[in-house]
């Protein structure tokens, strides 16, 4: 089964970093832009209130993804990347700080991804 969401290993590391700081228990939030430019962001459980519009994506490094209803209206065909890069991104997320910075790249799933998604 394809993943809607997956990891490099340069995000894989800064999230165990993360954890390894924080505490397991983290959560990330594709961000749909305004002053933190449609990044994912990672935060501590209780920093932001997941609803019911809200969709999980998956997890990536044994921490769950989501996106909202909205923004996966526009992103549901593709698979979002979470990647890891130098930097300071100008976001809300825990990584500020760390000269590392969390981005998201994609790819548009191939007919026969797509299809096992419809099916899942």
């Amino acid at each position: 089964m394809v993943d809607r969401v997956t990891a490099t290993p340069a995000a894989l590391a800064l999230i165990q970093q993360l954890q390894d700081q924080y505490g397991a228990e983290l959560m990330f939030y594709q961000s749909g832009g305004c002053c933190d430019n449609s990044s994912p962001n990672c935060y501590l459980p209780g920093e932001l209130t997941i609803g019911p519009y809200d969709v999980h994506l998956g997890e990536i490094g044994g921490v769950p993804f989501y996106i909202s209803a909205s923004q996966y209206e526009y992103w549901q065909h593709t698979q979002l990347i979470i990647d890891a890069v130098d930097g300071q991104g100008g976001t809300f997320s825990l990584e500020c700080g760390t000269g590392k910075s969390f981005i998201t790249r994609s790819r548009l799933f191939t007919d026969e991804e797509a299809a096992q998604l419809q099916g899942s």
